[in-house]
């Protein structure tokens, strides 16, 4: 989608049924501006159903005043036109009041980006801004000190987050990342202490950029492959809109023949991907013009070791997630579904998948489908797309049963013996 077409009160529009439908804000909560080149400002506007806006709804603020549509502007216009004013170099604002954000906000604490290795760039210095009335002068002063700062990410004391950007998709991306890194956290510390990635860590990380990849032009794109795109865009949105990918992470392959593959684009927005957008690999060629995601290595090692394996995601769903980024391992003896279908589940390194792509690809024989990285990711196999889908969705359904249960008692595994029996009933290898 080329979003500088969009006209400003459609790109309001969808941002907010994003936000809305993902649990991100209220009924009446939240609000979101965009700053247009002539200096009007379009916003959302003030008592109406988050749940049915329209673009009609959307309310332009001129630069001399004037306001033009049939509502009035949210009721906290005024930060929004101190942000703009205290910050020219901002063109998009995001405010709203996810529960995780929320949670953070009223014990007056920043949630922690260095969780896993991509949020902190993402989100950048994040800060936090004194209590006042909402809609008031004092609350837009006090948001606006902050921003003032160079800081585009604020934390409003017992309220929720205020988030600028160079347009409203990316001010969205920040916030999305900021809402996720929460709820990571919160799920995490219900099962121990998060462990920080350190400064060794986030060097693996930048030595290990864009991958280089010869490109190609293809000649055709057969009716297999065209089925094959339209089915992972299918999939992939599946998985935006059930929160095991964001906006900016999660990544999607299906082999076509071979070591030939396609692959989820890097720095797309996954609630948007079309067919199109998705790359080829070819005996290790990328297609021409297009950027593959930055684990492209490992998936094609992954391919070229395992010949059962079809599909692979790359993920980072919140309650799966706190196993990575905590002590704890995860088991998943706890229903048979989950044992069928994960297995052992073992953890690796948090460098496995720089440094390590060919023995990384090794761990996944037909005994061992998804592993966990710590501080990274989890990854799954499958002998398809919907296969690995499957994986991915019990995976991270199954660590949320695991986090619920610590408010009911100690966690009864399928015994041994039991677990024979599915081995033996389901020809388990």
């Amino acid at each position: 989608m080329q979003f500088d077409y969009v006209h400003p009160a459609d790109q309001l529009l969808l941002i907010m049924e994003r936000i809305y439908k993902h649990g991100m804000t209220t009924t009446s909560g939240g609000n979101l501006s965009i700053k247009d080149d002539n200096g009007d400002i379009w916003i959302t506007p003030a008592g109406v159903d988050k749940g049915s806006l329209s673009r009609r709804d959307m309310v332009c603020v001129k630069a001399d005043g004037r306001v033009q549509g049939i509502h009035k502007p949210s009721s906290e216009f005024p930060f929004h036109r101190l942000i703009y004013c205290t910050r020219p170099d901002l063109n998009a604002i995001v405010h709203a009041h996810p529960p995780a954000l929320v949670s953070f906000s009223i014990v007056r604490r920043i949630p922690d980006t260095r969780l896993l290795p991509n949020e902190r760039k993402i989100c950048g210095r994040v800060g936090m801004a004194p209590y006042a009335l909402p809609g008031s002068e004092q609350l837009g002063e006090n948001i606006a000190a902050v921003f003032a700062e160079g800081i585009n990410t604020v934390m409003l004391e017992n309220h929720g987050v205020v988030v600028g950007g160079k347009d409203l998709f990316e001010a969205f991306r920040i916030f999305e990342t900021l809402d996720f890194c929460a709820r990571l956290e919160i799920e995490a510390r219900r099962i121990g202490k998060p462990v920080l990635l350190t400064d060794e860590d986030y060097d693996t990380v930048r030595n290990k950029g864009m991958v280089a990849l010869d490109s190609y032009t293809p000649i055709s794109c057969p009716v297999a492959e065209r089925e094959a795109r339209q089915e992972m865009c299918g999939f992939i949105r599946r998985a935006y809109l059930q929160g095991l990918f964001t906006s900016t992470q999660g990544t999607f392959s299906q082999r076509l023949d071979q070591d030939n593959f396609l692959i989820t684009p890097y720095g797309k927005d996954r609630n948007y991907l079309t067919p199109e957008d998705l790359v080829r690999i070819e005996g290790g060629r990328s297609e021409a013009g297009k950027t593959p995601s930055k684990s492209v290595l490992l998936h094609q090692a992954i391919y070229k070791q395992q010949p059962h394996v079809e599909s692979i995601i790359i993920a980072h769903p919140p309650n799966i997630m706190a196993f990575a980024v905590t002590d704890m391992d995860f088991d998943s003896r706890t229903i048979p579904e989950s044992y069928i279908l994960l297995r052992g589940t073992p953890k690796l390194r948090f460098d496995a998948v720089y440094n390590e792509p060919e023995e990384t690809a090794a761990v996944f024989v037909k005994t061992t489908p998804i592993a966990i990285v710590k501080n990274n990711c989890v990854m799954v196999t499958g002998q398809g797309l919907l296969n690995t889908f499957d994986r991915l969705e019990v995976a991270e359904y199954s660590a949320k049963s695991i986090l619920a249960s610590r408010a009911l008692g100690d966690i009864v595994h399928i015994d041994d013996g039991r677990i024979r029996d599915l081995e033996v009933a389901f020809k388990l290898e």
